[in-house]
């Protein structure tokens, strides 16, 4: 079994909506980025994040958060919100690629982003 702890960000806070509800949610003292170390530290090797403005909006609004986590920790992530388009897979992909910190272990989701042109 693998368990994937979930972050979702909306307003580049780590937040949890009240039974889906955007305009009622708890919002979280704690930044996604340090939220993924605590699980790293947790000894968690898998993430799963959640872009809620990318789901509200259609684009991958907190890609730059995405990055960070992807560059400072050594951990799979499942990304979701936001993806709608080609182009918005081609930028997470190239996410994963590019600010990895470490060679690691390739995985299904790191197909190089030429592969979508």
């Amino acid at each position: 079994m693998k368990i994937f702890p979930a972050i979702d960000i909306k307003d580049k806070k780590c937040v949890r909506l009240i039974k889906g509800d955007f305009e009622n949610k708890t919002e979280y003292k704690t930044s996604p980025i340090d939220q993924a170390g605590k699980y790293k530290d947790h000894g968690f090797k898998n993430l799963h994040i959640v872009d809620l403005d990318g789901a509200l909006t259609g684009k991958t609004v907190n890609l730059d958060i995405i990055k960070e986590i992807v560059s400072k920790y050594d951990l799979k992530i499942e990304i979701g919100g936001g993806v709608r388009s080609l182009d918005s897979i081609k930028q997470y992909i190239d996410c994963l690629l590019y600010t990895s910190p470490s060679p690691r272990d390739a995985h299904e989701s790191r197909m190089p982003s030429s592969a979508w042109k």
